[in-house]
C-alpha cells in the first residue's frame, strides 16, 4: 500500500485543540510533589547500608569521556 500525499508533523494547535476549561483542568490535575519530598528522600537513604549507597554512587553513569559543549 501506498500514497502520494504528503504528511508532516502533527500540528497539536490544529490536531489536537484544546480549550480554556481543558488548561484550567489539566492545571488543577497536575501532579506536585509533596512538601518536603527532598526531606524523605535523605531519610530513605539514610537507612540504607553506607557500602549500598557507595556502591550506588561509584556505578553511577557519568559524562566523562563525552566531548564537551557550550549552552
Amino acid at each position: 500500500m501506498s500514497s502520494t500525499k504528503h504528511f508532516d508533523l502533527v500540528n497539536l494547535e490544529q490536531d489536537l485543540p484544546t480549550t480554556p476549561e481543558d488548561i484550567r483542568a489539566l492545571r488543577q490535575h497536575r501532579a506536585v510533589a509533596p512538601p518536603g519530598w527532598p526531606d524523605q528522600l535523605q531519610k530513605l537513604v539514610d537507612q540504607m547500608p553506607p557500602d549500598v549507597v557507595r556502591e550506588a554512587l561509584r556505578r553511577r553513569k557519568t559524562f566523562e569521556g563525552c566531548e564537551p559543549f557550550e549552552l
